[in-house]
């Protein structure tokens, strides 16, 4: 199994070093709605140490976060003039060494989620209690919904549709059977 904690921050350490400059890159440069006569553009960022420890964010509730200050060029088109300056853009939310996050005084943590891909999963058991083997298939599409297929001891073949009730898989049969009908119509 993967750390779960490490994911999260090797994420968010992509987002501060490479998402940040994607999202400036796409929107930079910024023209005047105006008529074009002004461009904006941004070049450099950087992250300031933030302004509290982890502890005193705990006990202040405030947030544990860094500025985030960006280099931006003013370019005007009808003078060609270029000004130049860094600007404050906010704070940025700081993840701690244990993956969390301190927002407000509270720490948070990001959830990560394993999920199955799709395709078909097979499982087989044997039953302690009678020898027998039970088998499962489950059947994962891209959209729509998950069906797992089982057999039991009494050698029954059941289905669940999206992890709700078990059915006999005689019902699902059926109902497709009288889908199929209607479409012939």
């Amino acid at each position: 199994m993967p750390n779960l904690i490490d994911m999260p921050r090797r994420s968010y350490e992509r987002f501060l070093t490479e998402g940040l400059r994607e999202l400036f890159d796409e929107v930079s440069p910024i023209e005047d709605f105006t008529g074009g006569r002004m461009e904006l553009s941004f070049k450099e960022y950087r992250f300031e140490e933030p302004k509290y420890t982890e502890t005193e964010c705990r006990d202040r509730e405030r947030t544990y976060a860094a500025p985030l200050r960006v280099r931006v060029e003013l370019l005007v088109k009808e003078t060609g003039e270029v000004k130049e300056q860094e600007l404050f853009m906010g704070d940025v939310p700081v993840m701690t060494k244990h993956g969390t996050f301190i927002i407000n005084g509270a720490e948070r943590v990001v959830v990560s989620q394993l999920v199955r891909s799709p395709g078909v999963y097979f499982t087989s058991e044997i039953d302690p209690a009678t020898g027998r083997s039970l088998t499962a298939a489950k059947l994962i599409p891209n959209r729509g919904a998950w069906l797992e297929f089982e057999t039991s001891i009494k050698n029954m073949v059941s289905v669940k549709v999206d992890r709700k009730r078990r059915l006999p898989v005689t019902v699902l049969l059926r109902a497709v059977d009288m889908e199929e009908g209607l479409d012939d119509t």
